[in-house]
């Protein structure tokens, strides 16, 4: 009984205390349980649901009837509006911001300002991998028949394919194990150590010889076949790590990717530049959560339409 009443309290404390919807750990996990999926195609591993809703870090999220984070969109498009499929993980779909204030969304923005209609299309989903990105588009983001494709990299893109599975009903319901746990890997960290962000970020490439940036990269031979047989243009756009915009400890990843672009005849642009004139915490979410805010994504939309409409 004791231990009943115990269990009872530390979940009413971590609910009406602790989670105050900005609570990184809750979040995801909260995203996890009620945005996401499993998919049917296991190289996808999971989506979006469709007509899904949360709120999560502070700001509404909802989904269309595909899944998407994006007012509803057919696959028939007008074919005198230009349509870009974004693809990506977090960062793209816009983890802590606003819909319209998505870089997607901005850049729809800012093309209407200049009078040219266009459709973006933003099918990032949170921790979503190069692999699980370029295999979406090939059973189903194809259908949006685009005239470009941008594949937003991220430094942790090549990870592996995190296995998807329903979680059990004790994970889905109690906010208690979830904070706890949390908590007992930082202090876990704090008493033992481990890999800081920038190795592990680096180990997940051996200086391009690591197994999961092989099958990124071949995922993005197979993206840039498909678009070039199609007639689609393929850019692959560079989102830097936040961490450290000024000194940045990632720019052999970024050479890997746009040598990797150079072989397969694609365009590249390297984001950072747009956002180093910013200090790095400004583009937070929040100080422990280094996802872009509005401020970057604001910054990202303007260094991607400078590339889009700049002449080859």
């Amino acid at each position: 009984m004791l231990i009943v009443v115990t269990f009872a309290g530390l979940e009413s404390l971590v609910r009406l205390i602790a989670d105050d919807g900005m609570q990184f750990d809750l979040e995801m996990w909260k995203y996890a349980k009620d945005l996401k999926t499993v998919a049917s195609d296991p190289k996808i591993g999971h989506r979006h649901r469709p007509d899904g809703q949360a709120r999560l870090m502070g700001v509404d999220v909802r989904t269309n009837s595909k899944g998407l984070r994006n007012r509803e969109i057919f696959y028939a498009r007008n074919p005198d509006v230009m349509r870009i499929v974004m693809l990506g993980d977090s960062l793209t779909f816009g983890w802590g911001v606003p819909q319209d204030l998505t870089f997607s969304a901005r850049l729809e923005k800012l093309y209407r300002a200049d009078d040219v209609p266009a459709e973006i299309i933003n099918t990032g989903v949170g921790n979503w991998n190069t692999i699980q990105e370029v295999q979406f588009f090939l059973v189903e983001g194809h259908k949006y028949k685009p005239d470009i494709v941008v594949l937003n990299y991220f430094v942790n893109d090549a990870e592996p394919v995190p296995k998807s599975s329903q979680p059990s009903w004790l994970m889905r319901h109690c906010y208690s194990c979830v904070f706890f746990l949390g908590r007992i890997d930082i202090l876990r960290r704090m008493l033992f150590g481990g890999r800081s962000w920038k190795e592990y970020y680096l180990g997940l490439y051996e200086r391009g010889q690591a197994e999961g940036w092989l099958a990124a990269k071949n995922a993005i031979g197979r993206l840039a076949r498909y678009c070039k047989e199609h007639g689609i243009k393929l850019i692959i756009a560079s989102l830097p790590e936040l961490h450290d915009v000024k000194n940045y400890q990632f720019n052999e990843v970024t050479d890997l990717v746009r040598e990797t672009a150079a072989e397969n005849g694609v365009e590249f642009v390297d984001l950072l530049p747009s956002l180093q004139n910013d200090p790095s915490s400004s583009l937070w979410v929040t100080v422990p959560d280094p996802h872009p805010n509005s401020l970057a994504h604001e910054r990202i939309a303007a260094g991607l339409y400078r590339f889009l409409r700049t002449p080859p």
